[in-house]
């Protein structure tokens, strides 16, 4: 017998005469967060780390937000939590998924509505206009706009990657497939802004049926804080659940105990 599939999460064994269509059983991997007003107990094999827009335009010094006068460092502030969250995370198993914008160069997906929304008056450095440095392009695919902050590498032999084009990560993009195939229905968040793409891609999660957890300090935003603020709230109150990196650490500890 072969196997098939493109991991061990969901794979048939084949054969000339026979296709056994049965999956890999999993262990379940049970651990405990606080979540207040709950403690909500989720499974790690059926788990998967979303990690939106730790880029080098919105996270970096020499990136657009902060070339076009954003005070990024409420962005750099998810970096030193995730950087403890994330080896815990892929050692216990947990598939990471980064969710980055990562445009066409020649921005044919992207209607002027979302244009506008980076370019309101049509003549500023907007979604795929050219950066000072690094010869990059806004959050152009392949750029060094569109790169993973240094300090969050990903692992190459691990992690997943998911091109975004909108708020949300889920509109016309391959995640919702890739989570089907991980076989994962618990969708722990982080990245930035919190009240922008992360919200707009949790909301989606949820309303797919997801079961959606926001890890606070592994999220940020350079709006207002009472935009955060109204992130918290909603989720808690409508799409899920809001703990912290650090519960999920201890929780794991105390579950490998």
């Amino acid at each position: 017998m072969n196997p098939l599939g493109c991991n061990t999460r969901n794979r048939w064994q084949v054969s000339d005469t026979t296709a056994n269509l049965v999956r890999p059983s999993v262990t379940p991997r049970l651990v405990t967060l606080s979540a207040p007003p709950k403690q909500v107990t989720l499974d790690l094999a059926r788990t998967a780390m979303i990690v939106i827009d730790m880029q080098n335009d919105f996270c970096h010094p020499e990136g657009w937000l902060a070339g076009i006068g954003v005070d990024i460092t409420p962005a750099r502030a998810p970096i030193a939590p995730l950087s403890r969250l994330l080896p815990a995370l892929r050692g216990a198993g947990v598939p990471v998924i980064w969710v980055n914008w990562g445009n066409r160069k020649d921005l044919a997906n992207i209607p002027p509505s979302l244009l506008h929304v980076y370019d309101p008056e049509g003549h500023g450095v907007g979604l795929g206009g050219a950066l000072p440095v690094h010869d990059a392009h806004v959050l152009e695919h392949g750029s060094w706009s569109a790169g993973i902050v240094d300090e969050l590498a990903a692992d190459a032999s691990r992690d997943l990657h998911v091109d975004k084009y909108r708020m949300s990560g889920f509109w016309d993009t391959v995640l919702d497939s890739v989570l089907r195939n991980l076989r994962v229905d618990t969708l722990l968040f982080a990245g930035v802004n919190m009240d922008q793409c992360v919200m707009a891609t949790l909301q989606d999660a949820s309303c797919l049926g997801y079961d959606c957890i926001l890890l606070e300090d592994c999220a940020a935003t350079t709006s207002p804080d009472f935009c955060a603020q109204a992130t918290v709230y909603n989720v808690r109150q409508c799409f899920g659940f809001v703990t912290s990196g650090d519960e999920c650490l201890r929780a794991m500890h105390d579950g490998a105990a």
